[in-house]
Parts: structure tokens; sequence; C-alpha cells
């Protein structure tokens, strides 16, 4: 269950933590189901809640 202090990011705000992907590199991964959990509005905007794109960062990690 998500915190009430856990920000739902914008799609620019998430491209930008993403060091400036473009947007169609993070639709393209979410046709390939390897983009981060988003909520989608009504008028189709996008948000990420920052512990989901921090959990899907923390999935990509290689094991060392």
């Amino acid at each position: 269950m998500p915190r009430h202090d856990d920000k739902l990011l914008t799609l620019p705000e998430v491209l930008e933590e993403l060091n400036g992907i473009s947007r169609r590199t993070f639709y393209r991964w979410r046709e390939l189901g390897k983009a981060p959990a988003c909520i989608q509005y009504p008028n189709d905007e996008l948000r990420v809640r920052r512990s989901d794109l921090e959990a899907w960062l923390d999935s990509l990690r290689e094991a060392s």
C-alpha cells in the first residue's frame, strides 16, 4: 500500500530521473512490459509513484 507521502511523478519528471530518456523510449518500454508501474488517468496522462520507480530501478540492479 502506498505511503501518504509517496509522490506521484509526472512523466516529464520520470524521464528526467531516468537521465533524460525520450518519451518514445518510455512508451516502448511500457509496450514491452519493462517500464515501472504507471497510473493512467482518464485523460491518458501517466503518473508513477516514487516508490514504484525506486523499486523498478532496484529490480534492474545486477547482482554483484
